[in-house]
């Protein structure tokens, strides 16, 4: 089998910033407007691109970590992928199927497990990769049996799955939510895990990964420490390092994809990963791509998602529950930490609950921290018709139908990466 190793490169994708320099929830002034990303917390403006860069992009990194999502973890790892099977005649011998076993080099932490689909190379051409999260594990992507069937736990809802665990009666049923074949007739690889390698969705427990990697402290629990989207934008990284290492994979060209929850984990982990090249969050909704502050009752709100997902953002984000308000930030600024790489909102007209329109908003507002390091940003005054792309750097695609991520979805992926990445 081949072994693939792998160097992490030695960065922290975050500045640490000590919790006792930020307010405490009751010293934040609420303001119902939406937050200047181009105002510091310390109230002084960012007029340059060096200021932005220097002081407020890493400031708002810090920020949503104490606030929301936890802290970046900690643990070092050194990534080794090995090679469990390839199938070089897949999609009736129109692309490559391979699965690796990837290690991340932390103690006792077991491995996960990463498919992937990419065109037959051609000489000396590398190929652009989408990389992402999958809810249902790799075995349902594609009808073949010598992709692994994960044993973590999982939601009864996914298909095949007996007593929260995955069964061999899963198998291709999720094909039409990553259409590899569809994707790599493109010209694109696409490599994808099942989340639940690094952390199962589980309000109360931690499994997968997740604790050999943020091991539980002793005594209180920080109100920032690493929630489940954090450990799994961490995941993102890790599969990052791994495309990376793979010779006909082109590392400048790797473009991050998830859906609802794993959408907003796919625009955090661009935030903080600048080797993400382009993001395609789609119907992340609220705590991802839509506002905090909103007073719409047919859109999600941080109460209802903290209470349904407790586990998905900190403690410090429950906070603001009830208030909103306080927060010093809303998701714009999330948006701007990824610029002035482009960023593709997705959505479906009956998914409101996901606030399409505010998302719209969100990516209006953060267009002058793009115009700031000199590229445009959202081009469109208006949200688009149903169906109308907007391919701006900060771009928008809504369509007719539910939520879900699905192969028209698909379709516009990749006429944005063509645009952006190809």
């Amino acid at each position: 089998m081949r072994l693939l190793s792998l160097l992490l490169f030695g960065v922290l994708f975050v500045h640490p910033t000590f919790a006792a320099e930020f307010p405490t929830f009751e010293k934040l002034k609420p303001n119902p407007d939406y937050p200047n990303p181009l105002i510091a917390l310390d109230g002084s403006e960012i007029k340059t691109a060096d200021d932005w860069q220097a002081k407020r992009r890493p400031e708002l990194k810090n920020l949503f970590q104490h606030y929301m999502y936890g802290q970046y973890p900690a643990a070092k790892a050194t990534v080794s992928a090995k090679l469990l099977h390839e199938d070089t005649q897949a999609f009736d011998g129109k692309g490559i199927l391979r699965e690796y076993e990837v290690s991340v080099g932390i103690k006792d932490c077991p491995p996960f497990y990463m498919l992937l689909a990419m065109p037959k190379p051609k000489p000396n051409v590398r190929v652009p990769v989408f990389v992402g999260l999958n809810f249902s594990g790799n075995h349902t992507l594609i009808a073949d049996e010598k992709v692994r069937i994960p044993t973590n736990w999982q939601y009864d809802r996914y298909p095949g799955v007996k007593m929260n665990k995955a069964t061999d009666e899963g198998r291709g049923k999720s094909s039409h939510v990553w259409p590899l074949e569809q994707i790599v007739e493109a010209g694109y690889a696409v490599a994808t895990v099942y989340s639940g390698d690094f952390d199962p969705d589980r309000k109360e427990v931690r499994e997968g990964m997740r604790p050999f990697v943020t091991p539980k402290p002793k005594g209180v629990l920080p109100g920032d420490f690493t929630s489940t989207i954090m450990m799994w934008s961490w995941g993102i990284h890790r599969m990052v390092d791994a495309v990376q290492a793979i010779p006909e994979i082109d590392p400048k060209r790797i473009a991050a994809v998830g859906h609802s929850r794993l959408g907003k984990t796919v625009l955090l982990a661009t935030a903080m990963d600048d080797r993400i090249a382009v993001a395609f969050p789609h119907q992340a909704g609220c705590g991802g791509t839509a506002p905090s502050r909103q007073a719409n009752p047919k859109v999600e709100s941080v109460k209802r998602i903290n209470t349904s997902f407790p586990h998905w953002f900190c403690d410090n984000f429950k906070l603001f529950n009830d208030e909103p308000a306080r927060l010093p930030f809303d998701q714009h600024s999330l948006a701007t930490i990824c610029a002035p790489r482009p960023v593709l909102y997705t959505n479906a007209t009956e998914d409101e609950w996901a606030n399409p329109t505010g998302q719209f908003e969100m990516l209006k507002l953060a267009t002058p921290v793009y115009e700031l390091l000199g590229v445009k940003g959202m081009e469109s005054e208006k949200m688009p018709e149903v169906g109308k792309l907007v391919d701006s750097r900060l771009g928008y695609w809504i369509r007719a139908g539910k939520h879900e991520m699905n192969r028209d979805d698909w379709k516009i992926f990749v006429q944005y990466a063509n645009k952006w990445m190809k």
